[in-house]
């Protein structure tokens, strides 16, 4: 009877590792996707501020776009708006692997606009 019991252990053991295998795979894809995501992202924070230092010093949109488009990860779409005396410079790029899904980095960056800066501090104190 023990003969008849461990012939047919072996196929159980080829189908676990089998299935075992296929999700150290997968967990290990997942893993890097991730630390890409988190690269990627790192990158946008990067490019935005660039960015939004160089809308800062007042240089053109176009300027401050391909300052931020150098940092940036391949593909990022990068907007310069200015409101008021702040600039925002926002960087959006798509995950560098399996991009067909539908997640995003997304990060903006906020500058006062150097010329502005200080003029309004003086303007309400009176000499002595």
């Amino acid at each position: 009877m023990h003969g008849c019991e461990r012939g047919g252990d072996r196929g159980f053991v080829t189908a676990e590792a089998a299935v075992v295998l296929s999700v150290l795979v997968a967990f290990t894809m997942a893993l890097v996707w991730a630390l890409l995501m988190v690269a990627a992202r790192i990158e946008c924070v990067d490019a935005a501020r660039a960015g939004a230092r160089a809308a800062a010093r007042q240089d053109p949109d176009g300027t401050v776009v391909t300052v931020a488009r150098e940092a940036a990860p391949r593909g990022a779409r990068v907007t310069v708006a200015r409101e008021g005396d702040r600039v925002r410079v926002t960087v959006v790029a798509k995950p560098p692997v399996l991009s067909g899904l539908p997640f995003e980095v997304r990060e903006d960056a906020v500058a006062l606009a150097e010329d502005t800066v200080g003029s309004s501090a003086g303007a309400g104190e009176a000499g002595p």
